[in-house]
């Protein structure tokens, strides 16, 4: 079976530190997805615009793995725990393929690339290529008395955000929001609790860097890069 690109995502996200672990939890994280040359056929969006969320099936581009593994250590277990491949959410699969499900904000006409989608709610790297988009059903998808597995025992990881005032002033209102959003959300892997080391990610033209000490992350600086 021949699985072809369709298209790719544009995100505030240049690397996968920093990057949402799952889609909707930074739920003002923007994406545009921007179809192939070959798939730039507004007929095929016919509809789309009823639905207010779509299945987004991707590739894990930066996460390639030499063999199969059948246990993996997920990073909300404190990285040390071993569940298996198929009881999470890793991107170190058989098939490198991810699934997230993403709010269709609109679509646009773009003068360049004909008719794409600007979404949000995204949890991929910029340039993460794109195999399918599926409408998403709440008749059909929704299940509310569905069980989580490990994740349903995690403990409540958000934090308190605290920024610098002149950091709200270099950013457009959609990336700061989306910016708080990915910071209250703990970027960091779970095992490391060090409040004294200096973190930092690419997020859109910009280096981000922070610290956390318990519950409190506290923003250094946001700077062009």
């Amino acid at each position: 079976m021949e699985i072809k690109e369709i298209g790719y995502l544009k995100t505030a996200f240049p690397t996968k530190f920093g990057a949402p672990r799952q889609s909707g939890v930074a739920k003002t994280s923007p994406a545009t997805l921007i179809f192939n040359e070959e798939y730039r056929v507004p007929e095929a969006l016919c509809g789309l615009e009823g639905y207010s969320h779509v299945w987004v099936i991707w590739g894990f581009s930066e996460s390639k793995q030499e063999k199969f593994s059948p246990t993996v250590r997920p990073p909300r277990l404190g990285g040390n725990t071993r569940v298996g491949v198929f009881a999470s959410r890793s991107p170190f699969r058989p098939n490198s393929l991810g699934l997230s499900v993403l709010k269709l904000e609109k679509i646009e006409k773009d003068p360049k690339y004909g008719h794409v989608l600007r979404l949000s709610g995204a949890d991929m790297m910029d340039g993460t290529p794109v195999y399918d988009i599926k409408p998403y059903l709440p008749f059909a998808d929704s299940v509310p008395e569905a069980s989580g597995g490990f994740t349903d025992t995690l403990e409540d990881f958000l934090l308190e955000v605290s920024v610098p005032s002149e950091v709200k002033e270099k950013l457009s209102s959609e990336l700061y929001d989306c910016l708080i959003d990915v910071l209250k959300n703990d970027p960091r892997p779970s095992y490391i609790d060090t409040p004294s080391r200096v973190f930092g990610f690419l997020f859109d033209k910009y280096e981000v860097k922070f610290t956390v000490d318990g519950k409190n992350l506290t923003v250094l600086s946001v700077d062009e890069v």
